[in-house]
């Protein structure tokens, strides 16, 4: 296990400002208390996206297809630090991450539970093979743009509400990090 239910998330303000600490389950309950996050979305050279789908016993979304690696940072751990940390525990990757923006949502899962985060957004680049840690994820493609585009707009109740929303403006204001690379 890589996350637990009791580890801390930091707790922010609107604009970003730390605020306290709170558990991760009580984060999550009711329809969420605002808390920092962070999303990652690690594409190959071919400029394929390298999707996940969230393992079964996840509280929020079991089972949707999401972005590359999304988790919080620790108490005393700046985003930067936490990326990479997530991105080994979770893919056994390592690559440079490039941030690109952050925003505020809320997403009702149920009644119980929710997400409300502000969460900032990376992208990377890598063509390493991803050791699953099952614990986190069921399951893993690449896939490209435009078919993801069809995706989405045909079966959107499979993918996570942060996700979509991510997607659609990684499509809108980044089209380098998905552009395919040519290999050194």
């Amino acid at each position: 296990m890589v996350s637990f239910d009791d580890e801390p998330l930091i707790l922010v303000d609107h604009d970003d400002r730390d605020v306290g600490f709170m558990d991760k389950a009580s984060a999550h309950v009711g329809s969420g208390t605002l808390h920092r996050a962070f999303s990652l979305f690690v594409f190959n050279t071919k400029g394929e996206l390298l999707l996940q789908q969230r393992a079964p016993g996840k509280r929020l979304w079991p089972g949707f297809w999401s972005n590359t690696c999304c988790s919080h940072p620790r108490r005393g751990e700046t985003v930067d630090t936490a990326t990479h940390r997530r991105l080994k525990e979770e893919l056994g990757m390592a690559c440079p991450l490039d941030y690109l923006f952050k925003f505020e949502y809320q997403a009702q899962f149920d009644a119980d539970g929710a997400e409300h985060e502000l969460c900032w957004v990376y992208a990377g680049c890598s063509d390493d093979a991803p050791t699953v840690n099952v614990n986190e994820i069921s399951g893993l493609r690449y896939i490209v743009p435009d078919a993801l585009d069809a995706e989405i707009a045909a079966k959107p109740e499979s993918f996570t509400p942060w996700f979509k929303i991510e997607w659609e403006r990684i499509r809108r204001n980044y089209p380098h990090v998905f552009e395919p690379r040519i290999k050194d």
